[in-house]
């Protein structure tokens, strides 16, 4: 893959919310776990865990617990990521690991063709999430990825120009 592949990739990545209703292959999810635990972490601790939902009676369950019910209800499969809190050894370092594993399955899933989306609104119920999954407490849960074949619509969000982002260092007094 060229370096401007990659970056086609990752532009071209979009949250997407309409689905066909064509059926995921097994295939296709076990790529997107596989990329999400390759994702860094300190001390390589990889503190996610993961639960893959297909049974519709778990999807309308947790479609209940957020205000995107018509996303999960219509995606064709969902996957909760949780992170570990045993296997955690510093707070900042593996929360910014679970970031990195979500986008690796974000742009896994987006390389296959799949449209998905990182539910994050759901975690003001996440213990109720992990009861409906009968997950044990030590599990935290970090997002919730909606998954299945987009309809057909793109469309671009405005991104703020590189120069508007970039803060030069200051040299010391």
């Amino acid at each position: 893959m060229q370096p401007s592949d990659m970056l086609e990739l990752i532009k071209s990545r979009r949250s997407v919310r309409h689905y066909t209703g064509r059926p995921v292959d097994d295939q296709a999810v076990q790529m997107i776990l596989e990329a999400g635990r390759w994702a860094p972490s300190g001390l390589n601790h990889q503190p996610w865990r993961f639960s893959v939902v297909r049974d519709a009676d778990l999807k309308q369950a947790v479609a209940e617990l957020t205000h995107y019910s018509r996303v999960v209800r219509q995606a064709d499969m969902l996957i909760a990521v949780f992170i570990h809190q045993p296997s955690m050894y510093n707070p900042v370092k593996d929360y910014q690991a679970m970031g990195a594993c979500l986008q690796n399955m974000l742009l896994m899933a987006h390389s296959l063709g799949l449209g998905a989306v990182w539910l994050g609104e759901i975690l003001k119920n996440a213990d109720q999430v992990r009861q409906v999954l009968g997950l044990d407490e030590e599990l935290e849960l970090m997002a919730v990825l909606a998954l299945g074949w987009p309809q057909d619509r793109q469309y671009s969000p405005a991104r703020k120009p590189l120069e508007e982002l970039l803060v030069p260092p200051k040299p010391a007094a």
